[in-house]
């Protein structure tokens, strides 16, 4: 495999250290995008926000100084909002909307120039199993990553014709600091009809991740879909028993899916 230029968002902890070490380990030469300030002797850390084009723009075009090209772009970057929809602040709403999906977009519309003129390049967009059923008290969290679902396969058509390939990653439950990092809603915690109901839920999700696979897993998985000449749209990674739930959703009507999504998360 030939060296590639690599960006990964959200390479500080979780997927995107996972990927970008594997990668880096490959002999690619990875950048690794997050807010806070970081060092390594492998991987070319570059402090940025996903939701501040004018640093993404910058810090891209620096890229493409110092290598002449970007080859991948991996859109790990994200963030999850538990709490009742009725009760999501617009600050909420704005927050995990524009890391998860805007985020994406940002990051897609600052490396498509660069690849178009090469008529060569792959992205990369992490979505989730969430981003294939919404699943209760993390409804932002599934509809920006139903938004990126829907996103990624309209870019993959726009522009297959270019050269550059699009696909997905939807995780399920892995074992990373996405759990501890979870913001939930204090106006979801005190209400006294959702409050008992979304402790109760929030219990079992916890569990679920924490009990989850490693991020090294999917790290795996990426590294093949960047080394992959033509990738797959979608990417299930998960247990047996959530990649069945993606499978059994194609066939059930919609009010039974809801109800075996209220049945196991107790809503």
């Amino acid at each position: 495999m030939e060296q590639q230029v690599i960006i990964i968002t959200g390479a500080s902890s979780g997927f995107g250290k996972a990927t970008a070490e594997m990668l880096s380990q490959k002999g690619h030469i990875v950048y690794g995008l997050c807010r806070r300030a970081m060092q390594d002797t492998t991987i070319k850390y570059r402090q940025c926000d996903v939701r501040n084009r004018e640093q993404i723009a910058a810090v891209v075009a620096q890229i493409v100084t110092e290598q002449g090209r970007v080859d991948v772009l991996v859109n790990n970057a994200g963030m999850g909002i538990g709490g009742a929809l009725e009760l999501a602040t617009e600050e909420e709403i704005d927050l995990q909307m524009g890391t998860n999906f805007m985020g994406c977009v940002n990051m897609c519309q600052a490396v498509l120039p660069y690849m178009r003129k090469q008529r060569c390049g792959k992205i990369i967009n992490l979505s989730s199993i969430g981003g294939v059923m919404g699943l209760p008290y993390q409804g932002f969290y599934s509809a920006s990553k139903f938004a990126i679902e829907g996103f990624t396969e309209a870019l993959a058509a726009e522009v297959t014709g270019f050269g550059i390939r699009v696909c997905m990653v939807e995780p399920g439950d892995f074992a990373t600091g996405f759990t501890g990092s979870r913001k939930n809603s204090q106006a979801t915690m005190d209400d006294p009809d959702y409050g008992p109901i979304f402790k109760r839920s929030l219990a079992i999700i916890e569990k679920e991740e924490n009990g989850g696979l490693q991020p090294e897993v999917l790290a795996r998985r990426i590294v093949k879909l960047v080394e992959k000449q033509r990738p797959p749209l979608r990417n299930v990674v998960a247990n047996l028993e959530q990649w069945l739930s993606t499978v059994i959703k194609r066939v059930l009507t919609g009010n039974q899916m809801v109800g075996i999504l209220r049945s196991y998360y107790k809503s």
